[in-house]
């Protein structure tokens, strides 16, 4: 049974939605805000049912091939030498550096280079409004364009305008008391393939990540409780992150220089999206726009892929709308409880106050990471691994 189904969206829950649903022979449409297709943004990974979704898209080797060849993580001191690390080389399976690191924008590109032969694009438009029917969802543009769709999928972001038009106020945030700050800036001769994190004292941390575009990614993470601060202009939020790291010492005014000349700066007060239900009607929620887990899960990525799969998947399996929407929030729903069960002391503990709590945190890591344990603590303390569906319920797309 095809559909006429509109997508909110062209990120990584999008464009891997629109990869499935066009296989599966549906009539789609993606749109997004950006004027054209946007390919920045920082480091995620991908693990477990994650890189499943993309061997049976076909795509996992092509997103190794684009990964930052990151090959660890390492916690140093001020002077830059290494307090713990955990290598990739060393470890048996995933740590806090996954074998799949890959830029946001390069994987979102991959699924939308391999997405766009089989749906259509459009840039340069947002949904105002969205109207639900007996049959169908009446959509009114941002151009004052309308349209009927089948299925409304949305598929934005953690502060998505669309979901509030049509579940407004049910978002229920569960704030995780750490504003982050993410930009590009110029590679130096000392960066290397280590993702390199500091701790300076306040509950402050920086961190330098490689990518293969011959440029750093640089972040700045405070821990403390919101202020609202992410309501305020891009100008006032670096202000406020120039204020707080002048004196964090290691390589903060180089960042710092480089975050006022980024073209990419992205800031936000952590939070994840707490959801009573993803469907209204014929408009469903996905990735973060659903279920924002927060960089701290690490899931992200992960959560997005197989939410689109397995979307896509009883779409296929049922010719009845409702009973798809219901059955792939009942597949999916234990997993995103899973991924989003991240305990927020784990952020305090992480982002010590004190020098002596960083020498403590230091101390820890460097015991944890020594060879006798560190698979163990890195699979069972750096590393989340939510429950996942079960995908063989799903057949593969047959174009």
């Amino acid at each position: 049974m095809s559909r006429r189904i509109l997508i909110s969206g062209a990120s990584v829950a999008g464009n891997a939605a629109a990869w499935w649903l066009g296989r599966y022979g549906h009539d789609v449409t993606v749109i997004e805000r950006a004027t054209e297709f946007r390919d920045g943004g920082q480091n995620i990974d991908v693990r477990g049912v994650g890189r499943d979704v993309l061997k049976r898209m076909g795509l996992d080797g092509k997103a190794l091939e684009r990964g930052t060849g990151e090959e660890g993580t390492a916690w140093v001191n001020a002077d830059n030498s290494i307090a713990a690390e955990f290598a990739n080389k060393e470890l048996e399976s995933d740590g806090p550096t996954a074998e799949l690191e890959i830029l946001r924008g390069d994987l979102a590109k991959l699924l939308y280079e391999s997405a766009r032969s089989h749906v259509k694009y459009r840039f340069g438009i947002t949904i105002k409004n969205i109207q639900d029917g007996a049959a169908s969802a009446a959509v009114t543009f941002s151009n004052g364009e309308s349209e009927s769709f089948d299925l409304v999928i949305i598929a934005e972001g953690v502060g998505s305008a669309t979901r509030e038009l049509v579940f407004k106020g049910e978002n229920d945030p569960r704030w995780m008391d750490l504003t982050i700050a993410y930009f590009t800036i110029p590679r130096s001769p000392q960066d290397d393939r280590l993702w390199r994190w500091y701790n300076a004292p306040g509950g402050r941390s920086i961190s330098l990540r490689p990518d293969t575009h011959g440029t750093t990614r640089a972040n700045f993470a405070i821990q403390e409780v919101a202020n609202g601060e992410q309501k305020w202009d891009e100008t006032q939020q670096k202000a406020y992150m120039r204020e707080r790291f002048s004196d964090a010492g290691w390589q903060a005014h180089r960042i710092i220089a480089g975050m006022e000349k980024t073209d990419d700066f992205y800031f936000d007060v952590q939070r994840q999206v707490r959801m009573k239900r993803w469907s209204k009607g014929h408009v469903v929620l996905t990735g973060d726009a659903a279920w924002c887990a927060t960089p701290l899960a690490g899931t992200g990525a992960t959560l997005s892929l197989t939410g689109a799969c397995v979307l896509a998947g009883e779409l296929e399996l049922n010719r009845d709308t409702a009973a798809a929407l219901s059955a792939y929030e009942q597949a999916l729903r234990p997993m995103v409880e899973h991924g989003q069960d991240v305990p927020k002391i784990g952020t305090r503990l992480m982002h010590p106050r004190s020098r002596l709590g960083i020498h403590l945190l230091h101390s820890t890591l460097n015991v944890a990471s020594k060879p006798t344990i560190r698979d163990f603590f890195a699979s069972k303390f750096l590393s989340n691994q939510p429950k996942s569906p079960d995908l063989s319920r799903y057949p593969m797309p047959s174009n």
